[in-house]
């Protein structure tokens, strides 16, 4: 069985090749910071063999496996069974934080350490990954076997922005993560309110449910928990619902637009009124206190959506429902981001690749991809068109599968990526972080990252 173990930044000359580096939108992977060891670099990154194998039988082989905390369920309970069962191989997976995966991912190749076969990568800290020599480039081996593989089956909106990293291939799809607006539908009915489309409506039901419960319930729960995944997701959510981006056309950082001053503003103003603390609220805690019936709101994973519908977990179960993240100023069309989001990408220190390549092509191949997005629990999301578009998918997330297809069908924000990407994704949450605790106004916050992010390009 599987186990669980001098010059102004501001004013200094940013080329635009230069700025599209730093968020890998040129493809390439700019040094933005210090390597974490000098012995990685993408130039000496194993290459998988075109030729290895996309399917077969591994009795007798383990593939170890370094995953997000919250894909356990999906690798142990679901995906190892069903390997052993068609390849005869076993999966030994360990989880790590969300907030250290993917230090620990290099720390296990660049140590020599070298335990790991199999990483379950967040998309933004791929440059980091490859530029540590920790990701097995799968570009040819991908090329080789485009039709096996199904490449044309995976959504649009995620496969270069999981996979593709100066102009190479490191990996496949695994979890379509984007987040969309639930809501308590028996809170909102018992104050005459209607789910919120614009940011403004979602501050009213904030303030009124809160105010109206007296402590029993709060209008808004707000994820805040210092770390990209969280509250950069918070940010992120807002900033594309005011109409803005993370950066412009030519790839520079937009971080003081009147977009991104807006959202947040919005972060602070609901804070007041949202479940307290919002800068102590994780991922845990906002599903636990949604689930429990005592938000009204939550942005948050769209696979809440199973795990809200299942009595055993939730107390509001046939009592919720989703819309799409709502929109404010002048912006009138939701849009969505590719809020984390996750890759299976082989370690270049596995001893494993073959079996590492068939797991990767059969992991994230269409029956694969149903059956763990639709698990409550295994935090997983779709990856493949049909999936998304099936019936038995559109049976299980019930009511959030108008905004989910939306999301996923459309152009969401891509998060950056490129190496540094992580650093800089921090450098803002700790700022916008100081403007919500009331340490620093939101102008001065989104200067100073604003500020980091130019440094970073020059």
């Amino acid at each position: 069985m599987p186990v669980v173990t001098g010059e102004s930044p501001l004013t200094r000359p940013l080329t635009r090749r230069r700025a599209l580096q730093l968020l890998g939108l040129a493809g390439g992977a700019a040094a933005l910071a210090p390597a974490l060891a000098a012995c990685g670099s993408s130039g000496s990154a194993n290459t998988l063999a075109a030729d290895a194998p996309v399917a077969g039988r591994f009795e007798g082989v383990t593939l170890k496996l370094l995953v997000n905390q919250p894909h356990v369920t999906s690798f142990r309970d679901i995906l190892a069974p069903a390997w052993n069962k068609e390849t005869g191989g076993t999966l030994e997976v360990t989880a790590a934080p969300y907030d250290q995966l993917t230090s620990k991912q290099i720390l296990d190749v660049q140590s020599g350490t070298g335990e790991f076969d199999v990483f379950d990568y967040f998309y933004f800290g791929l440059g980091d990954l490859v530029d540590a020599g920790a990701l097995v480039d799968v570009t040819d081996w991908i090329d080789t076997n485009t039709s096996a593989i199904g490449v044309d089956g995976y959504l649009p909106s995620i496969y270069d922005p999981y996979t593709l990293l100066d102009g190479k291939r490191w990996g496949l799809p695994y979890d379509g993560d984007i987040h969309i607006l639930f809501y308590n539908a028996e809170l909102l009915e018992r104050h005459r309110l209607q789910p919120p489309t614009t940011w403004d409506e979602y501050d009213e039901i904030a303030a009124k449910i809160t105010k109206d419960s007296r402590g029993a319930a709060y209008g808004a729960i707000v994820s805040g928990q210092q770390v990209p995944m969280i509250l950069g997701c918070s940010y992120i959510n807002r900033l594309t619902g005011y109409g803005g981006n993370l950066v412009d056309a030519n790839g520079r950082p937009e971080l003081t637009s009147d977009a991104s001053i807006a959202a947040l503003r919005h972060l602070v103003d609901v804070a007041p009124v949202a479940l307290p603390t919002p800068l102590q609220i994780g991922f845990d805690q906002a599903n636990q206190s949604f689930l429990s019936g005592q938000g009204a709101l939550l942005d948050t994973w769209t696979d809440m959506a199973l795990r809200a519908e299942d009595p055993t977990a939730s107390k509001i179960a046939g009592r919720w429902g989703a819309v799409s993240l709502p929109v404010g100023g002048t912006n009138k069309t939701p849009r969505t981001a590719l809020d984390a989001g996750f890759g299976l990408g082989i370690s270049t220190a596995s001893k494993n690749t073959e079996a590492a390549a068939a797991f990767l092509n059969w992991a994230t191949a269409a029956p694969q991809n149903l059956a763990v997005s639709s698990t409550a629990g295994a935090g997983i999301d779709p990856v493949r068109g049909e999936v998304l578009d099936s019936d038995g998918y559109a049976k299980v997330v019930t009511l959030a599968i108008e905004p989910i297809r939306e999301g996923l069908h459309g152009d969401p924000l891509v998060w950056p990526k490129a190496n540094g990407a992580p650093k800089l994704l921090q450098d803002l949450v700790d700022q916008l972080a100081l403007a919500i605790a009331g340490s620093q106004t939101v102008e001065q916050s989104l200067e100073n990252a604003q500020t980091s992010w130019e440094n970073a390009a020059t």
